[in-house]
């Protein structure tokens, strides 16, 4: 049987033209509210062993190493390290890299496997929630773009983000039930489940105002309807017993 072409969506987001996506005040408070939502997730398990596969982007390595949790960085390529290596460097943070379907590591080998930026880029998505499921011993937190939002119309609108964002790239949209039923396949439910923004991330990145992308959002939180129709949705899932 001959193989898929081997999966390396995360050269891409562990760049440093991924990481201008994410400078100013807009893409700061963007990865605030990321952090901050994962660590209170993260909450039911402190000082865990935590893998994060694909996490060479390193947006939540420097908020989880302070958080006192020890972090093993899981990469498709060496090439990865770099926007991490101040933290491996240090002793505070390990890297590995090697095939993001079948990864070195023994069976439920860490607490908590992390998985940011990856999961919509993937091919082969379901293999890697199965391979994510074989290495967590009790939980995984993962990103998403959900269809229960502006996503649903990912497609047609590609253009116009490629506009405001410059280097953008195509990207899945997946349904709630599809993500948790991978999961649960593998005896994993969902525990958790955190809508991010209600607004397109594209249109405060055009509007590039920090205090604005707040005051907008206030609304549709206080209203619950980031929480019913919110994108890119942060889930944990925990495994069965």
């Amino acid at each position: 049987m001959t193989e898929g072409p081997r999966e390396d969506a995360d050269v891409e987001t562990s760049s440093a033209g991924y990481a201008e996506r994410f400078r100013g005040p807009v893409g700061a408070w963007f990865l605030d509210v990321q952090a901050r939502t994962t660590l209170e997730l993260l909450r039911p398990w402190p000082r865990a062993r935590i893998l994060d596969v694909g996490g060479g982007h390193g947006q939540l390595t420097g908020p989880l190493v302070d958080a006192g949790h020890e972090v093993t960085i899981y990469a498709s390529d060496p090439v990865c390290r770099e926007r991490v290596r101040t933290y491996v460097d240090g002793g505070r943070a390990r890297f590995e890299s090697g095939d993001l379907l079948h990864a070195p590591f023994p069976d439920r080998s860490f607490d908590v496997v992390l998985s940011f930026r990856l999961l919509p880029h993937v091919a082969a998505w379901p293999a890697l929630v199965a391979e994510l499921c074989r290495l967590a011993a009790r939980a995984i937190v993962v990103d998403y773009p959900t269809r229960r939002s502006v996503n649903a119309m990912a497609g047609p609108l590609f253009e116009a983000k490629k506009n405001v964002e410059g280097n953008t790239r195509p990207f899945a949209v997946f349904r709630d039930s599809d993500v948790a039923d991978a999961f649960g396949a593998a005896g994993f439910r969902v525990t958790a489940r955190r809508p991010q923004f209600f607004l397109p991330m594209a249109l405060h990145r055009a509007h590039g105002r920090g205090g604005l992308a707040r005051a907008l959002e206030s609304v549709p939180r206080a209203t619950r309807l980031t929480q019913a129709l919110g994108s890119p949705v942060i889930l944990r899932v925990e495994r069965h017993g």
